[in-house]
């Protein structure tokens, strides 16, 4: 078994694309009973294993128990049960109005699954980050290749069996492995590719899709900030600020805060009040507390330690920074005025480091975001209405929520996605739906009501008549049809 794992090569990929290919093609995915007994097993997945799922993203990187099951569970499992109750309406044809120049008529927009679909999923929530894709592309009635992150490998091993044991395997397949076997996976055919991920890795599943027309949803990440104006319950934003960094997946996630915004008066205010709630939240030795996921791999760790070495920022440490290369901890750590220009500044952090950034007025703040690529997300905490207008109209995001931060996450009615280099596409709710079908255009015609105008010979009355419907000129057409000059 190990041998055939490790030569998953393009023949080998061809051929699973090839057997779920069919699988569509025999036409059992578009059927609603298809769709519908295939989210209620991942419903049932989830509700007979969710013990087993939540010691196993445990065991890839120690995510705390409250957190696995309030990020992992419970969403993945609301995700099921929308499915399962709008299913119905979603697929129903969307009636639309015609025009006189197709009198008589009517009209439909006729909702379509794509055809095979591929999803690379992440590591950092990966039973949601996977299986939510999933539930839009089996509900829009496609077949599925999940591909599931290698560097949580216990949860892809699992999730490997679990789908197997649950849906219909030929026309739902797990493909585990790491590059080469994307790669493999990419240099196939498909109608879609989801791909959840680094913005580099971004780069090269859009660059594979494009030999192939191929459209892609890229869910990516980016530096989201959050900008604190003064006058506000401080207690509560700073706690809902360290929810959204530590209390997810101690900041390895795509829209956990990554930077603050502040005015310097009231920078040291904000820094004292984030240092009381930390310790209240985590202890006064975080490294003892069983509520922080730890850094996932040797990798990432490296790569955080390297932020917080560099020159520009070391002596900028004003909480934590505590690191334990062993276990793979580093404690929640806040950097004051740290340099636009450090590395810090300059890469998506994906970890427990949080800077602030101080400035003379809060609306500085703008220009500093703006300055940047465009974020996943953007937080904003104030009471002031023009301030939170402002925000909305000029700060370009995937998403932004104001006076919290995260949340917009588990609203199913509203898009999920980036923006720019955050990303491409969206899904949640009816959005996920959407984004695995082609919505068809449907004109229904009757052969009554034909016009002899739209047939040659091509004559000066016929093109008055035309340009008097096309114009909704009324007296003009009566005009027209008359004879009339």
């Amino acid at each position: 078994m190990a041998e055939e794992r490790a030569v998953f090569d393009c023949e080998a990929a061809e051929r699973v694309v090839a057997e779920v290919r069919e699988s569509y093609n025999s036409g059992k995915t578009r059927r609603y009973e298809w769709r519908v007994e295939q989210v209620k097993n991942l419903l049932k997945l989830v509700d007979e294993n969710q013990r087993e799922m939540i010691d196993t993203v445990h065991s890839d990187f120690s995510k705390p128990e409250f957190e696995a099951f309030a990020h992992e569970i419970a969403l993945l499992k609301n995700s099921c049960k929308l499915a399962l109750k709008e299913l119905r309406r979603w697929m129903t044809p969307e009636k639309v109005k015609t025009s006189i120049t197709t009198f008589p008529s009517s009209a439909a927009i006729v909702p379509e699954p794509l055809g095979v679909v591929l999803i690379i999923s992440a590591w950092n929530y990966p039973f949601l980050l996977s299986l939510d894709p999933v539930v839009g592309a089996i509900a829009a009635g496609n077949a599925v290749v999940l591909k599931p992150s290698e560097i949580s490998p216990a949860t892809s091993s699992l999730m490997a069996k679990l789908l197997g044991k649950y849906l219909d395997t030929s026309a739902v397949k797990v493909i585990e492995g790491a590059t080469s076997e994307t790669s493999a996976l990419l240099e196939q055919k498909w109608d879609k590719i989801f791909y959840t991920g680094s913005g580099r890795v971004g780069r090269i599943v859009m660059a594979a899709a494009a030999k192939h027309l191929t459209p892609v949803v890229l869910e990516l990440g980016g530096k989201s900030p959050v900008v604190v104006d003064s006058q506000i319950n401080l207690q509560v934003a700073c706690r809902r600020i360290i929810a959204g960094k530590w209390g997810c997946n101690n900041g390895q996630a795509c829209i956990a805060p990554d930077y603050i915004i502040t005015t310097k008066g009231f920078a040291p205010k904000l820094v004292e009040t984030l240092k009381q709630e930390l310790e209240r939240f985590y202890g006064k030795n975080p490294m003892e507390t069983k509520d922080l996921s730890r850094i996932v791999n040797a990798n990432h760790f490296a790569r955080l330690s390297k932020l917080l070495d560099d020159d520009k920022v070391s002596g900028k440490i004003v909480h934590g920074g505590e690191r334990d290369k062993a276990k793979l901890q580093i404690t929640p750590t806040l950097l004051l005025d740290v340099p636009r220009d450090s590395l810090i500044m300059t890469e998506e952090i994906f970890g427990p480091l949080l800077p602030i950034l101080t400035v003379d007025k809060v609306e500085d703040s703008f220009e500093v975001v703006n300055s940047g690529t465009k974020p996943l997300a953007a937080y904003l905490f104030t009471n002031n209405k023009r301030l939170k207008d402002q925000f909305v109209a000029c700060i370009s995001a995937g998403g932004v929520a104001i006076n919290d931060t995260t949340l917009h996450l588990t609203v199913s009615t509203l898009p999920f996605g980036g923006v720019g280099d955050s990303g491409m596409g969206s899904y949640h709710g009816k959005f996920s739906f959407d984004a695995f079908s082609h919505k068809k255009a449907v004109l229904y015609r009757s052969f009554a009501g034909d016009a002899p105008m739209r047939y040659p010979p091509y004559t000066k009355g016929k093109l008055r008549i035309l340009k008097a419907l096309l114009g909704g000129d009324i007296w003009g057409l009566i005009r027209a049809l008359f004879g009339w000059s």
